[in-house]
């Protein structure tokens, strides 16, 4: 058993010794302390739903997960990701779709087929009235105990919130380094699970650093991904090029520019579209260099490692892509727009 000095005794009131825990005897005396901590306070997650609750909860106070939940306490769960533009919700089947060849990898069944997923998150979408954001849910194991197993959870949860974000297309470029976070195994890589430390210090990194984020290189010397997103270069050729996704995640919106690129092919201002292996040295030789995700949907990268990529300015055929992902995102085909029907 420890002993303490008197010393340690003054030193731990100095540090919150005498510090009063609430006792919360009820549930609405609870439910009146976290409606109170949110009062005047701007209201960014418009809804969410729960399959613990059973339904669609639109009071921030009561958008919580049950602390025994193995997603919480062990990481085992998969998430993903839709955009909500002008009433829109973007390439929502393609995102369902990845997300359960995620859960499927982390052997978790849904609680529901995915038709009904995709209704859930339609009709929580309509409930929370947000026109611009993001859609973002979690399949878990589940909520059941604190083992290791899941195999105490009766069954797994599916979670999802709308995140009102004012986003707009990226014009602005940023600068990069060489990250020095080891990077996650394949299995891990491509599913897009919610183990996300390697990637948050990764980001941290970076902005100790004074710059945006951060690029991963593989074990073979390979450009791989950033932190959370794809990154796509424009060679001395003009050649449009994105690294192989074997080992990394494949992004839905990197996915998506491979198919719609090849119209600056048909114009004459890309010589090709392909994926392909770039070493750092011929990355950093590259003419534009430029992040793919979700709500960029191009990022402009200008500067890697504090050496400039190309001229140093944001280049004329990055932001034609951007300009194609985002006409996409949009006014793009009925295929790629899911169209909410709000109240």
């Amino acid at each position: 058993m420890a002993k303490f000095s008197s010393s340690d005794e003054k030193s731990g009131v100095e540090n919150g010794g005498d510090f009063k825990v609430d006792v919360f005897s009820s549930s609405s005396e609870l439910l009146s302390k976290l409606q109170e901590k949110g009062l005047g306070k701007p209201k960014p997650y418009p809804a969410m739903y729960s399959s613990v609750f059973g339904g669609i909860v639109l009071d921030p106070a009561m958008m919580v997960l049950p602390i025994d939940d193995h997603m919480v306490h062990r990481g085992h769960g998969v998430f993903d990701t839709a955009i909500i533009l002008d009433g829109y919700l973007y390439e929502l089947d393609v995102h369902l779709t990845r997300f359960l060849n995620s859960a499927s990898k982390a052997k978790i069944v849904s609680p529901f087929p995915k038709s009904t997923l995709r209704s859930i998150l339609i009709q929580l979408t309509s409930a929370s009235k947000c026109r611009k954001g993001t859609l973002r849910y979690w399949l878990s194991a589940g909520p059941g105990d604190f083992l290791l197993s899941p195999a105490g959870c009766p069954t797994s949860a599916f979670y999802a919130v709308v995140i009102e974000e004012n986003f707009s297309q990226c014009k602005e470029g940023v600068q990069v380094v060489t990250s020095k976070i080891p990077m996650k195994s394949p299995l891990f890589a491509t599913m897009k699970n919610v183990n996300y430390l390697p990637n948050v210090l990764a980001k941290m990194e970076a902005e100790e650093k004074g710059a945006f984020a951060s690029i991963w290189v593989d074990e073979k010397g390979y450009v791989a991904e950033g932190p959370n997103v794809n990154v796509a270069f424009i060679t001395r050729e003009n050649d449009l090029i994105l690294p192989f996704f074997d080992t990394i995640l494949s992004g839905c919106t990197a996915l998506r520019l491979l198919q719609l690129a090849p119209k600056l092919v048909e114009q004459g201002r890309l010589k090709s579209v392909r994926i392909g292996n770039l070493t750092m040295e011929e990355a950093k030789g590259a003419k534009e260099m430029m992040y793919v995700g979700s709500t960029l949907p191009i990022l402009p990268i200008i500067m890697w490692d504090e050496k400039p990529i190309g001229d140093g300015e944001v280049g004329e055929l990055t932001m034609a892509l951007s300009d194609l992902l985002w006409e996409d995102m949009v006014a793009g085909p009925e295929t790629q727009r899911f169209p909410v029907p709000f109240l």
